[in-house]
């Protein structure tokens, strides 16, 4: 008997996966904002309306932990409610939500992240923004890109979305 309950008590360590989704519109031309997406500042393109930098990319591979731990969202922990965050870096608050599912007893095997936008052309820098984001993260951090081919809110250029997912396991 006592073998048995043993058995079932060892489990095997299973992952667990999460989405998170983010979408900026353009700031307006009337307020212009310095555009900072995928960790990485854009000159001379128009940034993203937001409580914080507008980073879609980098907020939504904090949100994708989040899931995967099951500890609420990038609003619970970064919330509009937070003035201190006003124009906070989409770096920092993916460090914190690292720190802070670390924290609750996780390792991140890996975030994912897909970019949806007419602008600015990230192929060019999509290495430069991987190393900004695994710096952060602490763990590895890929990041794909497309358009929408002129389709809904991205194709007619008034903004930009990320999904993300991510893998994270317990780490004891």
């Amino acid at each position: 008997m006592a073998s048995e309950n043993h058995k079932e008590s060892a489990r095997p360590v299973l992952p667990r996966t999460g989405i998170g989704i983010d979408v900026h519109a353009f700031a307006p031309e009337s307020d212009p904002r310095p555009l900072w997406l995928g960790g990485l500042f854009w000159d001379n393109e128009r940034g993203l309306a937001g409580h914080s930098d507008g980073d879609a990319v980098a907020h939504a591979a904090a949100d994708a932990l989040f899931s995967a731990c099951g500890i609420g969202d990038l609003g619970t922990h970064f919330g509009t409610d937070r003035p201190e965050l006003a124009g906070a870096s989409g770096v920092t608050l993916l460090a914190e939500a690292a720190r802070i599912v670390r924290a609750a007893g996780f390792e991140i095997g890996n975030v994912a992240v897909q970019l949806v936008a007419n602008r600015p052309k990230f192929g060019p820098r999509r290495e430069e923004s991987q190393r900004v984001l695994t710096e952060a993260a602490g763990a590895p951090v890929s990041v794909s890109a497309t358009t929408s081919d002129g389709l809904g809110f991205t194709g007619r250029g008034e903004g930009i979305s990320a999904v993300a997912t991510a893998l994270v396991y317990p780490s004891s």
